[in-house]
């Protein structure tokens, strides 16, 4: 059976829209802001930082990359990098860090929640630890908005032992 060109090209054309999705032109130090933006869309966040501005582009909630674009007053990128790395967690400092740093080091979080017995607000960053782990960060802080405590373990999102009604009963 021959495919008439018409679905031929639609298919290919869907295909390759998809890809340019997918796999998003890179973006490169020294392009203007304008470029950045029309390759990769509005920002899910802006932050001021001094001079520069930052714009975050986050993956969803299950999405375990956050991009970062740092935008000189000049309206040139500094820099364009995935934050959500074990090096980027590690210099976030305990005691010191407050939000607003921790928004512009790594972005938003993915989810937020509450511990009342310690009186801790919580940010969760899942993301590929080593390139490879499937993840998650939480950063806790206190009533003043320093962190004063980081946890990282497995992302049980991706357990197949949990995943039900897919994965084993318990």
């Amino acid at each position: 059976m021959k495919m008439p060109a018409k679905m031929t090209v639609l298919i290919l054309s869907a295909g390759l829209a998809a890809c340019s999705t997918l796999f998003p032109p890179p973006v490169n130090v020294g392009d203007p802001e304008s470029e950045l933006l029309t390759k990769r869309g509005q920002p899910t966040q802006r932050y001021q930082d001094g001079k520069d501005h930052l714009l975050e582009y986050a993956l969803g909630p299950w999405g375990q990359k956050t991009f970062m674009a740092r935008v000189g007053p000049d309206g040139k990128v500094i820099s364009f990098e995935q934050v959500l790395t074990t090096q980027k967690f590690a210099t976030i400092k305990v005691g010191e860090t407050n939000k607003d740093g921790v928004l512009k080091t790594i972005g938003g979080p993915s989810e937020t929640s509450y511990l009342p017995l310690r009186d801790l607000e919580v940010w969760s960053y899942p993301y590929k630890e080593a390139g490879v782990w499937n993840s998650i960060m939480h950063v806790h802080f206190d009533k003043a908005g320093i962190v004063r405590q980081m946890l990282n373990g497995p992302d049980m999102r991706f357990d197949p032992d949990l995943r039900f009604p897919f994965g084993m009963m318990r």
